[in-house]
């Protein structure tokens, strides 16, 4: 099926979920779910596919193990891309990201070693300096400081204090969310935010235990 968006239904189901997350809420309304919810998901991610990758949706529930807030239910619909982007849909809108949240040990030695290598790193530092203005880059988890064995004066030391590195931008709702102009949305920012996940890709790469 074509993907045509979602409805504002979709968000006003999210808003209703924040106000009662609870199951008899779900179960009555898992049917609107799957259908306007889930649904429209499914169909953007394989329109996406042929250029991006194919993609999975995540789980709606919760992991309340080891958290005080026992609620069930997420309160927004995400899905990841294989070739690393990431789709969120909320009463608050849309959101697309792209990039490594959280890097393992080993990715963050290989970041970090990236970053301060003056050929590697100031080709990160000039990309961001492109795309930033566009779509945002965000640093996680970063350290107040520049992490053992780095120089606190390196010319780079914002970037080396990063535990990971993503481009980040949120749409509020509006009526092209209904629409297939969101797709367009979305690709126009994975297209934006690649050269990041590129050299991510090539100087870090995937977690090796």
């Amino acid at each position: 099926m074509t993907f045509r968006g979602w409805p504002s239904e979709a968000l006003e189901f999210y808003e209703g979920l924040t106000a009662d997350n609870s199951k008899t809420y779900w179960s009555a309304r898992l049917a609107f779910y799957e259908e306007k919810v889930r649904g429209p998901m499914q169909e953007l991610l394989a329109a996406l596919e042929p250029e991006f990758g194919p993609g999975k949706i995540f789980r709606p529930y919760r992991d309340v193990r080891f958290s005080n807030d026992k609620s069930p239910y997420k309160t927004h619909l995400g899905a990841w891309l294989e070739r690393g982007g990431y789709i969120q849909l909320s009463a608050d809108g849309l959101a697309a990201g792209c990039g490594m949240y959280q890097l393992e040990p080993d990715q963050l030695d290989r970041y970090r070693k990236a970053v301060a290598n003056d050929r590697t790193g100031k080709q990160l530092a000039d990309l961001i300096a492109v795309i930033g203005g566009e779509v945002g880059v965000h640093g996680h988890g970063s350290l107040k400081t520049a992490p053992r064995g780095y120089p606190k004066d390196h010319p780079r030391v914002d970037l080396l204090r990063h535990k990971g590195i993503t481009t980040w931008t949120e749409w509020e709702p509006a009526a092209w969310l209904g629409t297939a102009k969101a797709q367009s949305r979305i690709v126009e920012f994975f297209r934006k935010s690649w050269p990041l996940r590129e050299w991510l890709d090539d100087h870090v790469g995937p977690h090796r235990p």
